[in-house]
């Protein structure tokens, strides 16, 4: 019996070592084999579709924040932080994976998704010409430069010049793995060819959201209006600035005459609903679904997470009065103290209706607790939810809808909103560089559609009424406005950070304007507003705040009057407790927003490894 067993183990030893030599030659059935891949339009859209997380970022999935709202892009003029604010760097990093997303709104030196574009297409280019028909050939070799010409915009936005790379490369390459920066310029120029080639061949309609041409003029009108604007204000260069916004005009025009978007809901039902199919705003959207992918975006808009940085009394003054005033002179608030102007009550009845849709209505949550603690500026942000995620009761610690991670909200990634804004300031740049004047009907197109909005119930509710529309005849007179901006121009800005606060663009915005100076916080008492909340007695609106633990407020908490003079809470001075709210523990930026902040300095090890390698890689001007 033992000598059976003992050759039928041998048997079975040869036999498999028989199948295993087979196996192993055998192409892996769990991962993709470049060999064999590239066989069929579903295998495609299955390597397209391992670029959208990556871009189309939404809400981004679980706790993560890169590029969100809320916690994410979190670095402008707009906010401000309990402690010290969040600063520009001031020194080169040595790490080579340096992150660049909260200072820089952007990626840091890394080139592994322009390699994956291009390999994208070199391998549609190589061998699928005779597998797909000529529209879907150009079709899907679109997609792949569309891609391509969205990391390099991110990357120029970081660092300006940049290597661009037009083909898929080996590691033996390196003669073209180890170039220097190509000037910003010659990199625009290769980014407008491939938006061109996108735009012209992606298809209208490649099924449920999936990219298609209309996404593609939405990004072109974002990224074409921000380079368009760089190159005018920070280089001079009118002659590419105005090819620029031409093109981002252009992409524009072709969603709105499509007549297939339109402004028809508010804002909660935009950015808090559960399902954005049919959303006639929504240009791209990504969905998510309870137990598949979520986020917790949501959460933090529910008046129960704690929010680390608020808007502050900068942001504040940019609302636009109901009748189209500012507040130096609008009849709304012209009865009103210099300071009362700028109470929480007060801006949603008199401010356009955005401010009432960003921003929660009171200190106190629905159950009676304070909010002072969630926010260092005491106002909350609950743009990014739906009404009954903060009105109607529903804790986060309740319903799943508006806690934790379990957020199931769909997030616009391309809103025709936004849209309307880059057309109207693309075209009002255009004016000033030789084309045809902005027109009434223009606006009409565009900001006052904005400002027709639908009001919800709750806005209406608390009296809150729809801002006239802009007359271009008749536009504000602001004292604040820069001298080096018109009075349009400044208006469509104004428009545009009332639209889109919280988004993903006001760093963007300061940027491209050279306006980088907006982020100081000491240098000049224009300054000061940026870490300033609103205009508060605290007797009569947070009494708590003054009969708490002493010990707890003597000393941080404090407000500013109006000529000024900072009021520090000492356990006993109450009614001194009225100006406006000083964030609490606020200390102010690092003053170094100078020139060499508008591009970040490229880590240490990078241009080491250049070094070893005998190559040359060019630092960041000013670094």
């Amino acid at each position: 019996m033992k000598n059976k067993i003992l050759i039928l183990f041998a048997v079975s030893t040869l036999i498999f070592a028989s199948c295993s030599e087979n196996l192993l030659n055998r192409p892996d059935r769990n991962n993709a084999n470049d060999e064999t891949y590239w066989t069929s339009e579903i295998n495609l859209r299955l390597f397209a579709n391992g670029f959208y997380t990556n871009y189309f970022v939404g809400y981004n999935s679980s706790y993560t924040a890169d590029y969100t709202p809320v916690r994410g892009m979190i670095f402008a003029d707009d906010f401000c932080s309990a402690s010290s604010q969040i600063s520009f760097p001031n020194s080169v990093s040595s790490a080579p994976g340096t992150d660049y997303s909260t200072v820089y709104a952007g990626v840091g030196w890394y080139f592994a998704w322009v390699r994956k574009a291009n390999l994208f297409q070199d391998r549609i280019a190589k061998g699928m010409k005779g597998i797909l028909t000529t529209e879907a050939y150009n079709h899907w070799i679109g997609v792949a430069r569309f891609f391509k010409a969205w990391e390099y915009c991110r990357l120029m936005l970081v660092f300006g010049d940049v290597p661009y790379f037009d083909d898929y490369i080996t590691e033996t390459q390196e003669d073209i793995m180890y170039k220097d920066r190509d000037s910003r310029a010659t990199v625009v120029e290769k980014v407008m060819a491939d938006f061109r080639f996108a735009f012209d061949n992606i298809r209208t309609d490649d099924g449920s959201m999936q990219l298609n041409k209309y996404a593609v003029a939405a990004a072109i009108s974002r990224f074409m209006l921000y380079e368009g604007t760089f190159q005018k204000y920070y280089y001079n260069n009118n002659a590419l600035a105005k090819q620029c916004l031409d093109f981002a005009i252009e992409a524009a025009d072709f969603l709105i005459t499509s007549n297939k978007y339109s402004i028809d809901k508010s804002f909660h039902e935009l950015f808090g609903s559960q399902d954005l199919a049919g959303n006639k705003e929504c240009i791209l959207y990504r969905h998510y679904a309870s137990t598949l992918v979520m986020h917790c975006i949501a959460s933090y808009c529910n008046t129960e997470e704690s929010q680390e940085v608020g808007p502050n009394l900068a942001l504040f003054k940019s609302f636009i009065c109901n009748d189209g005033k500012t507040y130096h002179n609008s009849t709304a608030v012209s009865s009103i103290s210099d300071g009362e102007k700028f109470s929480l009550n007060n801006m949603i009845a008199t401010r356009d209706p955005r401010f009432e849709s960003t921003f929660y209505h009171s200190y106190y949550h629905t159950n009676g607790t304070a909010l002072i603690n969630l926010t260092p500026s005491l106002v909350y942000c609950n743009k990014f939810i739906d009404r009954v995620g903060t009105e109607d009761g529903y804790r986060g610690l309740v319903n799943p809808l508006y806690g934790s991670n379990t957020n199931a909200s769909d997030a616009p990634v391309f809103r025709y909103g936004e849209v309307l804004l880059n057309w109207i300031e693309a075209k009002a740049e255009v004016a000033t560089l030789g084309g045809a004047a902005v027109t009434q009907s223009d606006i009409n197109k565009s900001i006052n559609a904005l400002r027709d909005r639908p009001l919800d119930a709750n806005a209406i509710a608390r009296g809150v009424q729809k801002t006239v529309h802009m007359d271009i005849s008749s536009l504000p007179n602001d004292p604040d406005r820069d001298s080096d901006v018109s009075e349009l121009i400044w208006e469509i800005r104004r428009e545009r950070r009332m639209e889109l606060a919280y988004e993903y663009c006001r760093l963007y915005d300061i940027k491209r304007w050279k306006k980088l100076d907006y982020m100081k916080t000491s240098s000049s008492p224009k300054f000061s507003d940026n870490m300033l909340g609103p205009w508060i007695d605290y007797n009569t609106e947070l009494p708590g705040r003054l009969t708490g633990p002493t010990g707890a407020y003597a000393g941080v908490m404090k407000v500013q009057k109006t000529d000024g003079t900072i009021v520090v809470y000492n356990g006993s001075n109450n009614a001194d407790m009225v100006g406006f709210a000083v964030a609490h523990n606020a200390l102010v930026r690092n003053e170094d927003v100078s020139a060499k902040q508008y591009f970040a300095p490229i880590p240490v090890a990078q241009i080491t490894l250049y070094e070893t390698k005998g190559y040359t890689l060019t630092q960041s001007p000013g670094w």
